[in-house]
């Protein structure tokens, strides 16, 4: 699927539900399931190798993960390549040039702890780059002003609209602001960076999904939810297991058939 197509999946019917994998079998699951697209969360993939989350993850590492969840699904795919895990902006266009070499039609890109002027350099840097190569990509810039604590209140959302205005400038196609979790503050932004989609993540006490398309939200993600979850409920009953109590653990699981199943007919490496 082309990142055009992707990104007109942005605009229904009803919101794009992204389910983030971290990892082939996730990803795979996830599509089994029906999800329309297939996103990952660098804090799951991150965790899954071995490291902790936060550009810390070695490039060789998240190209061999997004290879591995590229062979076995065909739902178009977007990589959260966190920071671009430079601040090189040319550095950044040849980690995403490899992304898009694998088949991805999308990245979220984020600001971080970094200054907004870094991010529009990097994304204007991509953008030329996939210009001049004729490629196409869905450029989805997430700002961390809510995760960070960069601004409270309405100067949050001021701040917010102040970066998107600046990230639209520089290319991006969508906005993630994952902590917008009010429909009054995700209609604001939303009618400030009409028609760029608005992206929020899942978290607790979240309006219903009626009241996020009303508030302007476009696409809804888990970010490092579904992991999360998956690790703990492994903790649980992997604490269960060594307590000498196994039961919990063959009701919880997918049958050995279903599992192997997810992967009959995907390509394999030559």
């Amino acid at each position: 699927m082309s990142s055009q197509l992707f990104g007109n999946l942005h605009e229904g019917p009803g919101l794009l539900l992204l389910p983030n994998a971290w990892d082939a079998v996730s990803a795979r699951l996830i599509e089994s399931l029906g999800a329309r697209a297939i996103a990952t969360t660098s804090a799951g993939l991150a965790w899954a190798h071995g490291y902790a989350d936060g550009n810390s993850l070695p490039q060789a590492q998240l190209i061999a993960a997004i290879r591995d969840i590229a062979r076995v699904i065909q739902a178009p795919l977007t990589v959260d390549v966190e920071a671009g895990y430079a601040d090189d902006p040319a550095a950044v266009v040849r980690l995403v040039a490899r992304v898009m070499e694998l088949g991805a039609v999308g990245i979220n890109i984020e600001d971080g702890g970094g200054s907004p002027d870094l991010l529009c350099r990097k994304i204007s840097a991509i953008r030329d780059c996939v210009a001049s190569s004729g490629a196409e990509l869905f450029i989805n810039a997430r700002t961390d002003v809510l995760l960070r604590g960069i601004a409270h209140g309405g100067a949050a959302t001021e701040e917010i609209i102040h970066r998107a205005t600046r990230y639209r400038a520089a290319g991006c196609d969508g906005l993630f602001v994952p902590g917008l979790a009010t429909a009054d503050a995700m209609a604001a932004v939303s009618a400030a960076i009409e028609p760029t989609p608005l992206n929020v993540m899942a978290v607790p006490g979240l309006p219903s999904m009626d009241t996020l398309a009303k508030s302007g939200v476009r696409r809804l993600s888990t970010g490092s939810a579904l992991a999360q979850a998956a690790i703990g409920r492994a903790s649980h009953l992997a604490s269960g297991f060594l307590a000498g109590h196994f039961g919990a653990m063959f009701e919880a699981s997918i049958g050995y058939e279903a599992a192997n199943g997810l992967f009959a007919g995907c390509a394999h490496d030559s």
